[in-house]
């Protein structure tokens, strides 16, 4: 017999709220998955840091970015910008912000669990 599992993010196991931001969680046998939405105006430094209680988001991602632009800042000062289709993998030490008008979506595979996590 096979081992399988189907979930939607239509009906997520949690969803965490914070200020211009959400994220969804899937709680599947092999891990979490996280889809988050980052409305325009986030960022992790204003948003999520007070949730966190760190300097700098300490959860590595490894994401898919399904729309939007999203500037990168690390800790040893390297920044980079993001866009729809990109793959992502940050380590932990970072901050972020969502640049222009558009939502930033990501699905998560890594880091998700705890984000936002009161």
């Amino acid at each position: 017999m096979r081992n399988y599992e189907h979930k939607s993010f239509k009906s997520p196991d949690e969803v965490r709220t914070f200020e211009k931001g959400k994220v969804e969680l899937l709680n599947m046998q092999d891990g979490v998955i996280g889809l988050l939405s980052l409305e325009p105006g986030w960022r992790w430094s204003t948003h999520v840091k007070p949730i966190a209680k760190t300097d700098l988001c300490e959860a590595p991602h490894f994401q898919y970015q399904l729309s939007g632009r999203l500037h990168i800042y690390m800790a040893d000062g390297t920044e980079y910008e993001t866009v729809r289709g990109d793959v992502l993998r940050i380590p932990s030490g970072h901050d972020a912000w969502v640049v222009g008008d558009e939502p930033v979506v990501l699905v998560d595979w890594a880091g998700a669990s705890n984000y936002a996590k009161q």
